[in-house]
């Protein structure tokens, strides 16, 4: 495995972001792309060693495109740079949380958890209540020493706490959220070299773990809306 291969690709597609390099350069995304693929694998099985439930995922319905949606975005180039998969019990989908990971030069790299979209609205209320009525071990995960010590829990958020929910109540500031996730940075040096990463991967996302058990147990009876 290579991720040295994974990452040349990418900056060249950063420095050549147009479909004309993209479509002559298609042997060197597969090539890149399969290296991914492999990566993710060998996560999985690290992965499954603490966390079980993600054991029958297949790389390939893990990754997102990298071909970006300009329709209504100012930037109208045409691909993200990066590799990107969201490893959980059901695969990407975004509910239930589980281990994400994105790879991207220039140290953009990192390694998330938790509920990353703010747009399902049932999904926010969810765990909102969930934070009311179980603060205590909220309090006890995100102040976990060695949580702590890599973590500082991230999100979209209201400026006040919204309407129902006590202003008083003790995680009133993260009741405010609308989005509840963790992001561990990642330096170039760091992704260059297989074996250190996948060493230090799984380790990351094992102290993740609790935070994204949590949510889950909040979104036990989440439904995707349907398209």
């Amino acid at each position: 495995m290579n991720t040295q291969i994974i990452m040349n690709y990418l900056s060249a597609l950063s420095s050549n972001n147009n479909r004309e390099w993209y479509h002559a350069n298609k042997k060197d995304f597969k090539k890149a792309n399969a290296e991914f693929e492999d990566l993710l694998q060998v996560l999985i099985e690290e992965i499954g060693k603490f966390d079980d439930s993600i054991l029958y995922n297949n790389p390939k319905d893990l990754t997102f495109k990298i071909v970006r949606d300009t329709r209504f975005s100012h930037d109208k180039s045409p691909y993200n740079p990066a590799f990107r998969a969201h490893i959980s019990s059901k695969g990407k989908l975004p509910v239930p949380v589980g281990y994400y990971l994105m790879i991207k030069p220039d140290n953009q790299s990192f390694l998330g958890g938790g509920l990353f979209a703010d747009m399902f609205k049932d999904a926010t209320t969810m765990i909102r209540d969930y934070i009311v009525q179980n603060g205590e071990e909220w309090e006890k995960i995100i102040h976990e020493p060695e949580f702590e010590k890599h973590f500082t829990v991230k999100g979209s958020a209201l400026k006040n706490v919204p309407a129902g929910y006590d202003k008083e109540h003790p995680q009133a500031e993260h009741l405010k959220y609308k989005s509840w996730y963790l992001e561990y940075p990642l330096k170039d040096e760091e992704v260059n070299q297989a074996d250190a990463f996948l060493a230090k991967a799984p380790e990351i996302f094992r102290i993740m773990k609790p935070f994204n058990d949590y949510l889950n147990r909040a979104l036990a009876d989440f439904q995707m809306p349907a398209r």
